[in-house]
């Protein structure tokens, strides 16, 4: 599991430097993003599924601890 990883892009050829970074990769094929909201909005969706098509990876699930349950929170998402 890696923590934090740049997730660089190329446009056109030339590298840009947006900032992008995954909060976790596990096993070079799943993207976890980690959320504390009160809920989920289709922002935080929007976010993980460009990383997924940026990245290249298929599966993503987005996290969020601020759910009595944590079942409640966590939504899985395949490209």
């Amino acid at each position: 599991m890696r923590r934090q990883v740049a997730l660089p892009i190329q446009y056109r050829g030339v590298g840009l430097d947006v900032g992008y970074r995954l909060d976790m990769v596990v096993e070079d094929t799943i993207i976890i993003e980690i959320k504390s909201a009160e809920a989920y909005s289709r922002l935080h969706e929007a976010q993980l599924m460009t990383y997924l098509k940026l990245s290249g990876y298929r599966l993503g699930f987005l996290m969020n601890f601020n759910v009595t349950l944590f079942k409640q929170g966590l939504r899985r998402m395949v490209i």
